[in-house]
């Protein structure tokens, strides 16, 4: 069976919660389509206004974190039962600027991962190398590496349900993007990794985007690649321009 192409904005600290209800009513006519999953994974403090205005389309409102907790003296943090309470069903985890900025490990995104399950929420893992890595060409042994140590634990069930988002740090923001060879080359080797850890059958089902600058004019040639099963897309995805993306046919 084809796995379901999966489309997420990805808004970072942007849009106030007035600025994210005009955005969704902009985009929900461009972005409407039966063929990929389309999600907005938005700051906490919009989600519930964001998931109001989705309401009667065919988006998903996601969460950008969450920890790994159920609930606590952790200030400023978000539980994963609060994210369910108000529907949501996608979270991104361990995204680079999480790490880069805010002291995210491997093994916090084991926990996150592993919690986001218990919940029924649906992980959208985030793996991807520095421009020093690549240049010393360790890429794929780093991305193996954070992709085994991410899914410690996690079931063969769970893996297949996942979303997996490989994004070069160095094309992040940067206008840069990976060829569509670079791309495919290191999604295969994702897909390949999680047939070692599980069998051919989780590789087979687990949904891989590629993120890092993706635009209108890149997407088509990027998706139609056999183990890039949609993007993750930031800048993009606060402009109509994400209404070409979703719909790159």
């Amino acid at each position: 069976m084809a796995r379901k192409k999966i489309i997420a904005g990805n808004w970072k600290m942007n849009m106030t919660p007035s600025e994210a209800v005009e955005l969704v009513n902009t985009l929900k006519p461009l972005v409407a389509t039966e063929d990929a999953d389309v999600v907005f994974c938005v700051p906490a403090i919009d989600i519930i206004p964001a998931m109001e205005a989705a309401k009667g389309s065919n988006i998903h409102i996601g969460a950008e974190n969450m920890y790994y907790e159920e609930s606590g003296a952790y200030t400023g943090e978000i539980s994963p039962k609060m994210l369910t309470d108000v529907g949501v069903k996608y979270v991104i985890i361990g995204h680079s600027e999480r790490r880069e900025y805010f002291a995210e490990t491997d093994e916090t995104v084991n926990k996150k991962v592993l919690k986001a399950f218990e919940h029924g929420i649906t992980p959208i893992v985030c793996c991807g190398e520095s421009l020093t890595q690549r240049e010393q060409g360790i890429t794929i042994d780093w991305i193996r590496q954070q992709i085994k140590i991410a899914f410690l634990n996690v079931t063969a069930a769970q893996a297949a349900s996942s979303v997996i988002a490989y994004e070069p740090i160095w094309a992040i923001g940067t206008g840069k993007v990976a060829t569509t060879e670079q791309a495919q080359e290191v999604c295969k080797a994702i897909r390949d990794c999680i047939a070692e850890i599980y069998d051919d059958a989780t590789a087979a089902a687990i949904r891989i985007q590629y993120g890092g600058s993706v635009s209108a004019s890149s997407a088509s040639e990027l998706f139609s690649q056999p183990d890039i099963d949609g993007g993750l897309v930031g800048g993009a995805a606060l402009k109509p321009d994400f209404g070409k993306i979703v719909n790159y046919k």
